[in-house]
């Protein structure tokens, strides 16, 4: 059998076109085994920057944080015993108006109450003129100074004091002659009249008014309020497991709410008794200050001692209640310490070296070994 020449011809490109193949798809695999082969690139571990504190221990004082509003610790309620027309005076019974101690604050109309007091003492000087022929008679040494007291007793004058008597027989006298139910009831309207002027116990304030001048007061009725201006209380409710920390005496630095100005107060009394609904025990402070104000809302800062080589830090940095992040050779590394003393942002700690780099600001996801940097610019101290 023979084959012919194109035969021989197209099995000859075929080969060629075979092998041309092969060469192409070798080439195209190794192309692609060498470009799966390249290297990743390095994707470069992100080192955090952190601020530091570096320690410095020092001598801190304990300070025990609270609020309360400012009471006058001397004030009365004005109140009226005696029935009347509130005169008018000088100085107008009106809040705000200032008082100096003795001073008349208000003084109710006592007309009828004299007049009541001077016919009484009317009464009294003719009941023992009506008698002293008697004593004449029965007492004639003591006859003399009977006589004397009915010259002192004026109408327009004081009561004066009655003779003392010297005998029993004496005595009864008198009172079967009903002097003494009268003087007694003259001396208890002397005194009543005392109660128709009002007048300042201490330097003050008036803070409440609640009559003005011309106005009827009747008896029992309240007239306004008066505080003394100077000396102040504020109550604050402190924490049950702070009280061993305060003590009668203690310092206390006093700051309105914006902190542009400041007071110095201390610890007066302390309540035996622990609110059992929030676990607190109060606690009073006293304060003298002329620009001082009932009603004012202070925040009080309560100094109960100190604590010496300690270092005052971020409550949020604390790790596992007694341990600190610190840095050191790039790293970070858990340092343990001591808390003394949780204020509400802050704790005071003792066990830190001095220059110890503590951070400043939680950092989160932090652990021991971590690489970190130091942000130099900020470093605190």
């Amino acid at each position: 059998m023979f084959v012919t020449k194109n035969a021989i011809m197209r099995k000859y490109v075929s080969i060629i076109i075979g092998l041309t193949l092969i060469a192409i798809s070798v080439l195209i695999a190794v192309a692609f085994i060498k470009s799966s082969d390249k290297k990743k690139p390095k994707i470069a571990k992100d080192t955090k920057t952190v601020m530091v504190n570096i320690v410095k221990n020092k001598t801190i004082p304990i300070l025990i944080n609270s609020t309360g509003s400012l009471i006058a610790k001397n004030k009365i309620e004005i109140y009226s015993e005696v029935q009347g027309v509130l005169n008018i005076s000088k100085k107008e019974f009106k809040a705000g108006t200032y008082y100096l101690k003795g001073e008349i604050i208000l003084s109710i109309n006592t007309d009828e109450h004299l007049a009541n007091l001077r016919s009484l003492k009317s009464n009294l000087h003719n009941s023992l003129l009506s008698i002293m022929p008697d004593i004449k008679v029965d007492f004639p040494f003591e006859y003399e100074k009977w006589q004397n007291y009915l010259i002192l007793l004026d109408v327009e004058k004081n009561l004066p004091e009655l003779p003392e008597t010297k005998s029993d027989r004496e005595k009864y006298f008198f009172t079967g002659n009903n002097i003494y139910t009268q003087y007694y009831n003259l001396e208890n309207l002397d005194i009543r009249l005392s109660k128709y002027t009002i007048r300042a116990p201490y330097n003050g304030v008036l803070t409440e008014a609640l009559v003005t001048q011309g106005s009827l007061i009747r008896q029992g009725q309240k007239l306004g309020e008066f505080i003394n201006a100077h000396t102040y209380e504020m109550e604050l409710a402190i924490k049950s497991s702070f009280i061993d920390f305060i003590k009668i005496g203690n310092p206390v630095r006093l700051n309105n709410i914006e902190h542009t100005k400041s007071w110095q107060g201390k610890i007066i009394r302390i309540n035996g008794k622990i609110d059992q609904a929030s676990q607190t025990v109060r606690v009073f402070i006293e304060a003298n200050a002329n620009d001082l104000r009932e009603g004012m809302y202070l925040e009080a800062e309560l100094v109960t001692r100190s604590e010496p080589d300690a270092f005052e830090v971020d409550r949020k940095l604390l790790f596992e209640n007694n341990k600190l992040f610190a840095v050191k050779d790039s790293g970070l590394y858990l340092v343990q310490i001591n808390p003394v003393f949780f204020n509400d942002k802050t704790v005071i700690v003792k066990g830190l070296k001095n220059g110890t780099k503590i951070i400043s600001k939680p950092l989160q996801g932090a652990f021991e070994g971590m690489k970190v940097k130091i942000n130099k610019g900020n470093k605190k101290k």
